[in-house]
């Protein structure tokens, strides 16, 4: 494989910002972009020297120098471009919700496997160190097994039925936006895949979920209590219960610190590991390590099948679909 792994971005919005300048702390550059607006593309490209500009994303696929393509536009329109980057024999990292449903993902990822190709989800809990070392952290025992786990997200978002978040149009609502963390996060400490799943739901005035409650618990007996809401501020905070400590982390997902509390004695030490402004770059080397070694399971699309899968049930237990899935 050649020395240098060429990235193109599709989408100019905040994370597409974060990436190109990721990159530049990894000592590189973003070799192209592409938009849905040219002329956005164009003053992208001119703020981080990107050689090459596309009118339309069908060139980004074709272009034999791309190597990895990182899509960052809304949930809905993931699978389309997925479906054209995979076959033109492109690796992706996509943003986070990586489909809408797990049909979507199947999909993908039979084409990624045809391909010998790695597909994953940029999901920053995945990536940041600190959660790394947490997990060897529980993987070694002296915290006991974990019991229970505790996840609350929250967000005001004014009620601007147009806007991303609440419109059907653009898959918006509180599970693929922001629940999709605490679920991957959720998921990550777990020995399993929940199997029982319970759930609460309130519905903004556009049908999408605004607000919910989901209880889970996998065959080890594990259990999770998950709180979500767009129109309401709620701590990012996790707590994951162990038998002998409890671990809680603020300001999920990009933490870079936790608090572990001794279960019999109260003692309190923390951990520290990774920086939160360094989220993206964390994301990046990994993708690129996969593609370079040849690992896709180590961007951990297991796992993200895991979510999705709970997703999907959750909708469908809500009567919740979008406009792509209607005739399904």
């Amino acid at each position: 494989m050649k020395r240098e792994l060429n990235w193109a971005v599709l989408g100019c919005g905040v994370i597409a910002n974060e990436m190109a300048q990721a990159l530049q702390g990894m000592g590189k550059g973003l070799y192209a972009v592409g938009n849905r607006t040219y002329e956005k593309a164009e003053a992208f490209a001119e703020k981080y020297g990107v050689r090459k500009v596309y009118r339309r994303p069908e060139e980004m696929f074709d272009d034999p120098e791309v190597d990895i393509v990182y899509l960052t536009t809304p949930h809905n329109t993931h699978i389309g471009f997925l479906r054209q980057a995979l076959a033109k024999g492109k690796h992706v990292l996509c943003e986070k919700s990586i489909t809408l449903n797990s049909a979507e993902l199947a999909e993908a990822e039979v084409l990624a496997r045809e391909r010998g190709l790695v597909l994953a989800e940029a999901m920053t809990i995945w990536h940041m160190p600190l959660y790394k070392e947490l997990w060897k952290l529980v993987a070694q025992g002296s915290l006991g097994r974990v019991q229970m786990i505790q996840a609350n997200f929250g967000s005001f978002k004014e009620y601007d039925m147009k806007n991303r978040f609440f419109s059907r149009s653009l898959a918006g609502g509180a599970l693929l936006d922001i629940g999709v963390y605490a679920l991957s996060l959720t998921r990550s400490f777990m020995e399993s895949c929940p199997d029982q799943v319970k759930s609460q739901v309130k519905a903004a005035p556009t049908g999408v979920d605004e607000q919910a409650g989901i209880l889970l618990m996998n065959p080890e007996g594990q259990m999770a209590g998950i709180t979500l809401s767009l129109h309401s501020k709620q701590p990012k905070r996790a707590v994951i219960s162990c038998e002998k400590a409890y671990i809680e982390i603020s300001e999920y997902p990009r933490a870079d610190r936790a608090r572990i509390v001794d279960a019999a004695t109260g003692e309190v030490r923390e951990l520290a590991a990774g920086r939160t402004q360094d989220a993206l770059l964390y994301e990046l080397e990994d993708m690129e390590r996969a593609v370079r070694e040849g690992c896709p399971a180590a961007m951990k699309l297991s796992l993200t099948k895991d979510v999705m899968r709970l997703m999907t049930e959750l909708r469908g237990e809500w009567g919740m679909c979008y406009p792509e899935e209607e005739n399904l």
